[in-house]
């Protein structure tokens, strides 16, 4: 049957059982069928390729086992969005946990919470993991679909049938004021593309942590090409800092980049920190001091929670996991004077 189309009957007859009955567990039709037969038939099902049909089974019955992997598709991202160091780890540790789990992964790019309702619909899905999505997005989820859903670094308080998977981004960048500080540094600059949520958590605390008038925030633009603009255009203010807190290690490289380009010499001239220890920061020159955030752990923890809110049992309304500072050598040590 290798190159032939198979069919119910030839799954029937292999395995002594009626056509219905095949049928009946391809269509999720199995109350009245021993859970031995129905491993049987799917089993055989699988072995044979009749994946379409296997695709119907889980289309039929109340559990798909199927999670979809909705990511916002930015504007900042400028179409690349899944090559982005942050989405593109998370990304791969959810492919594994959702495997280990026993499901499927399916992936969504798109910048309209519309389009979430009609791929879970279209699909029967189990839940949801929402990777960068505002809060009204989320909240017009809500109102739209009833299947569980976990939110990454969401900021609001509803809990029914959702959960925030954060990170504690103000210890973060605590950790990241702390260690300038010790490294004896007195005058630091954040830069962002925002300055709420997340990304004023982190600034708010290296602030907390080296002192508020030692720490300055400046704003910088979400494309690229704008960015180098505004680095030429700052760069004598930037150079009055003796280090810079960049909230995500894509613009931290993309400073150093820059700097060196100008002739100037990281860590020697200016030191450097980043947010989220992706690959990137090994691969630079110098490696960069950022603070880790463990992808691994949070796609178990979000997979564990869609489970717990599928079955009634979460009850918690985020949960909110570590973070700690990997030294490498974009900060030098600075004497006080």
């Amino acid at each position: 049957m290798e190159n032939e189309r198979i069919r119910i009957a030839d799954i029937a007859e292999e395995l002594g059982l009626s056509t219905a009955t095949v049928s009946n567990v391809i269509h999720g039709k199995t109350k009245k069928i021993s859970d031995e037969t129905v491993r049987r038939v799917q089993g055989l099902i699988e072995k044979s390729g009749y994946f379409p049909s296997m695709a119907s089974i889980l289309m039929a019955q109340n559990n798909s086992k199927i999670i979809g992997v909705v990511v916002n598709d930015h504007k900042k991202y400028e179409g690349r969005v899944l090559e982005d160091g942050f989405i593109a780890a998370s990304v791969n540790a959810l492919a594994k946990e959702i495997d280990l789990a026993g499901y499927f992964m399916m992936v969504k790019v798109t910048a309209g919470w519309n389009e979430i309702v009609r791929f879970a619909s279209m699909w029967n899905m189990e839940g949801l993991v929402i990777i960068g999505f505002c809060e009204q997005d989320c909240k017009k989820l809500r109102e739209s679909m009833h299947i569980p859903f976990v939110v990454y670094d969401g900021y609001f308080q509803e809990a029914e049938g959702l959960c925030n998977i954060i990170i504690d981004n103000y210890d973060g960048g605590y950790q990241v004021g702390g260690h300038l500080k010790r490294m004896g540094h007195e005058k630091a600059l954040c830069i962002s593309d925002n300055s709420i949520c997340m990304d004023l958590e982190r600034m708010e605390g290296c602030a907390a942590a080296m002192g508020e008038a030692a720490v300055s925030f400046m704003q910088i633009p979400m494309r690229e090409r704008e960015r180098i603009r505004f680095y030429r255009e700052k760069e004598a203010e930037i150079m009055k800092h003796t280090a810079v807190f960049a909230v995500s290690d894509f613009y931290a490289v993309e400073l150093i980049r820059f700097l060196q380009e100008r002739g100037f010499r990281v860590p020697d001239d200016i030191s450097v920190v980043g947010f989220d220890d992706s690959p990137l920061c090994n691969y630079c020159t110098p490696a960069l001091t950022t603070v880790r955030q463990d992808a691994g752990v949070r796609a178990g923890t979000a997979v564990s929670v869609l489970q717990n809110l599928k079955l009634g049992m979460e009850k918690r309304a985020a949960v909110k996991l570590p973070v700690f500072l990997v030294e490498r050598k974009s900060v030098r040590e600075r004497k006080l004077q």
